[in-house]
């Protein structure tokens, strides 16, 4: 799937009119501040109706203004599906219309538009918390499977009941959560440690490749429940650390709690790796993401670069470009005279100059 115009009407910076950018290759340059990356965060909007820079879509509002509107057409790469997506927020009310129908769940919108951005923020994958790495592998899953997806969400859910069951007191509740809690934490847990598999397969060899360094990286699953354990022993577990929560008002154990390290064969690679091995580590993540869902799904995603090459000598950039999977449609970010890559010719260009876009 790919986006063939873009119209936008008070969101963030951005006033642009029916701007046709029907291209496999979308290429944005322009000085920092002018807009370039609020045409991305506009396009992921489009694609799962929130945004990859903040959690609060009231923030995306011009200022002085009510409320904001992004409207896109899209097609297949057959030009045998097409169709219009809406995303509109005013009045603290977030409304999304697909091809004339008001879309409930924002699930539709994950397996219609997938889309991966990368950007300077995913260096917290690599040396951020434990809940960053565990956000960016339920991403990399709820991308290609409802079924992780629906579990994580009831998962979630029930985690909040639980929580609050502990503060109030009821025991009774408790041990009903605890049921469901271990049936989908089991069910995440298979899911993950399956994909860390998958991943593994893919990461290590293109980090070795691309850096050009002897590390040997390799995602490391820890999760907090004993992996390959039944229901039954997760809920024993639960029921043994029940004082604990309760000190903790919070439970403390459960696949909300796994972690995902990054290691080398020397350690930690957040403790060892300079800011630019890390940083490169990051966008190789994001590669193998992409190449993970094309394997899984053998669908093309939508790709967002954000200015995420602009520190790669000519040789990295040329070997991260090349490693990239084959995609619907992907749109770069450049600044002025920035040399972009040697298939430039074929994508459509255009300069963004105080929100607006300029073929």
């Amino acid at each position: 799937m790919k986006f063939t115009s873009l119209r936008t009407s008070d969101f963030r910076n951005l006033e642009i009119e029916n701007v046709k950018t029907d291209s496999k290759s979308v290429i944005l340059t322009g000085p920092n501040g002018q807009g370039k990356t609020n045409i991305l965060e506009a396009l992921y909007i489009l694609s799962y109706g929130s945004s990859f820079r903040t959690s609060y879509l009231k923030e995306c509002v011009s200022w002085g203004k009510d409320g904001f509107y992004i409207s896109g057409d899209y097609e297949d790469e057959d030009e045998y599906e097409k169709g219009n997506i809406t995303v509109s927020f005013f009045s603290n009310q977030r409304k999304i219309i697909l091809d004339g129908k008001e879309v409930k769940d924002r699930k539709e919108l994950v397996y219609r538009f997938p889309c991966i951005v990368f950007s300077h923020e995913d260096i917290s994958y690599v040396k951020g918390e434990p809940e960053e790495r565990r956000k960016f592998f339920d991403q990399m899953l709820s991308l290609y499977s409802q079924r992780y997806f629906d579990a994580l969400r009831s998962y979630r859910a029930i985690l909040a009941q639980r929580n609050a069951a502990i503060r109030s007191g009821d025991d009774y509740l408790i041990s009903l959560y605890n049921n469901r809690l271990a049936t989908y934490g089991m069910e995440i847990m298979e899911e993950r440690a399956g994909a860390v598999y998958e991943f593994n397969k893919i990461f290590p060899p293109l980090f070795s490749r691309i850096s050009g360094t002897d590390f040997n990286l390799i995602v490391n699953y820890q999760p907090s429940w004993k992996e390959g354990g039944s229901v039954e022993e997760i809920e024993s577990i639960l029921v043994s650390s029940l004082e604990r929560d309760k000190k903790m008002n919070t439970t403390t154990s459960g696949i909300h709690r796994d972690r995902f390290v990054v290691m080398s064969q020397y350690g930690p690679f957040s403790q060892i790796g300079s800011t630019g091995q890390l940083r490169l580590c990051s966008l190789i993540f994001r590669i193998a993401e992409a190449l993970y869902f094309s394997k899984m799904t053998g669908k093309k995603p939508i790709l967002l670069l954000d200015d995420v090459l602009l520190e790669l000598d000519s040789k990295k950039r040329g070997e991260v470009l090349s490693s990239l999977p084959d995609y619907s449609q992907v749109w770069c970010t450049f600044l002025p005279d920035e040399n972009y890559h040697e298939n430039s010719s074929l994508s459509l260009h255009f300069i963004v100059e105080n929100g607006r876009l300029n073929g």
